[in-house]
Order: structure tokens, then sequence, then C-alpha cells
């Protein structure tokens, strides 16, 4: 899951989110020196990172692109699921894709100071280019994956895989329609409390 599931999956929680936006900045246990619920946040990011990776529709999607696009089809996935919720958003959520993503800046932006400096930076990028509703597009998700092919130690073309998702969507929406609403149940724990 990229960032448009992450905060989804958060609801309404404020620091939930921020804990869900931050986490792949906090290594380790540096997550302890955090308030209660985003460090709650953090480790919620982790489980849904932990149960993509081992569930086996997930898993279906990912090994679809291996052939082609070996140590980086999770990340491919990844974003090829934020997609697939912003394709399905109506299904998923009672409010609009378009107001969900201004509220996750705002929101986001209020708690800019609780954040380490690369998530502040990701964030100005984030909010500045839309990131997050960008991602309803394949241009969005082609230009999402090329930037992070340019942000690696070793440059690798991902973009080129936003032609599979052009070409051949089907499987990869049925991959997703069958994983997230499992995803959306195995989290609720998160949220209690």
């Amino acid at each position: 899951m990229n960032f448009l599931a992450h905060l989804y999956l958060a609801g309404n929680d404020d620091e939930l989110l921020v804990g869900n936006f931050i986490a792949d900045s906090v290594k380790g246990n540096k997550y302890k020196a955090y308030p209660e619920r985003i460090c709650k946040g953090i480790l919620m990011h982790r489980a849904v990172d932990y149960y993509s990776d081992n569930n086996p529709i997930y898993l279906k999607s990912v090994h679809r692109l291996q052939p082609i696009y070996g140590k980086y089809s999770g990340v491919i996935t990844d974003m090829f699921y934020d997609y697939f919720l912003a394709a399905n958003w109506n299904t998923f959520s009672s409010i609009g894709l378009g107001q969900f993503c201004k509220e996750m800046y705002s929101i986001l932006s209020s708690h800019e100071k609780d954040m380490p400096e690369e998530s502040r930076v990701i964030l100005n990028y984030m909010t500045r280019r839309d990131w997050l509703y960008s991602y309803s597009t394949i241009e969005g998700i082609r230009r999402a994956l090329e930037g992070m092919s340019h942000r690696m130690k070793y440059y690798f073309p991902m973009d080129d895989a936003a032609c599979e998702l052009e070409k051949n969507p089907a499987p990869y929406n049925q991959d997703f329609l069958n994983f997230f609403p499992l995803l959306i149940k195995y989290i609720e724990p998160y949220k209690i409390g």
C-alpha cells in the first residue's frame, strides 16, 4: 500500500494518520519517542505492510509483475493498489476522493511539527503536486513510479509498469477488490482506543 491506502486505513484519527504517514521515515524502535496514538499509527503502517507482503491475493499481483520488474514488483503493486483504491473510491468511502485528499493535506500540515524532516519534505511535494489525487490516473501512477525510480540508489525504470496497468488492469483490480476488504478487517484493532 502507498500513501492513499495508508491514510484511508487510518480512519478519522489525526494522530493515527500522522503515524501512518511518517512510518517509513521512523526506523527501528524510534517510534517509541512519539505520542501514543502516533506511535500506534506507525505500528499500524508496519502491520499493513507485513500483512500485504504475506497475503496470497496481494502476492498474486506481485508475482504477475516479477518476470519484468523483479524485486520492485512489490513497490509497483503498492502503487497499483492506490490506483484501484481511487478507481473504486465510492465503494469504500462516503466522501469524494477530492475532499478526502484536501482533508488529508490539511490534517498532515497541521501536524508538521511532529514529523521527521524526511516526512516534512515528502509532505511539501505531496501537497504541492497533489500526489494523493493524482493516483486516480494512470499518468499520475506513471509520474509517481518515475519519481521513485530516480530516487533509488540504482535507477530502475519502474514507470514502464504503467503500461501494464493500462493494458491489463482487470486482474490487478480484481486482486485489489478481493484483498482490500480483508486488510480493512485486519487493521481494525489498531483503531480502537
